[in-house]
């Protein structure tokens, strides 16, 4: 899991910052099952609709999967707008610094042609407890 960092609204300005990280995930499950159980586990930590790009509780994406694309009628992936955000791909290469898209376009390249964008800050947080998960018994 890559550390939390502050990032600004980009679509829906009037509202706090966000807190952003990423995660890798191991999964038997398609991707499509995996979004029906995060979006399930969202629910269970309070989320509920708002308006799009509000604030929210906890928002889950699933951004790049080890099987190249997918795409039904509720999911893509790779997500669709993961080129356009520096809040994802921050964290992303945190994690998996030699990252890349199925086609071969590294991360590191995505994020180079966003530098500069002032509407896109992210800073790191330091240490930050996002959530902690019970040992198993």
């Amino acid at each position: 899991m890559s550390s939390p960092y502050r990032t600004a609204p980009r679509d829906d300005p009037d509202q706090p910052d966000f807190l952003n990280a990423a995660a890798q995930v191991r999964s038997d499950l398609t991707p499509s099952q995996l979004l029906a159980e995060v979006k399930a586990i969202e629910v269970d930590l309070g989320r509920t609709k708002t308006r799009r790009f509000g604030p929210r509780t906890i928002d889950v994406d699933l951004l790049l999967w080890s099987g190249g694309e997918w795409q039904d009628p509720h999911l893509r992936v790779p997500h669709p707008r993961l080129h356009e955000r520096r809040f994802a791909l921050v964290p992303l290469l945190e994690i998996a610094p030699d990252l890349a898209m199925p086609d071969g376009t590294r991360l590191g390249d995505l994020l180079a042609r966003l530098d500069g964008d002032p509407d896109q800050s992210v800073e790191p947080v330091g240490e930050l407890v996002l959530w902690t998960v019970p040992p198993a018994s």
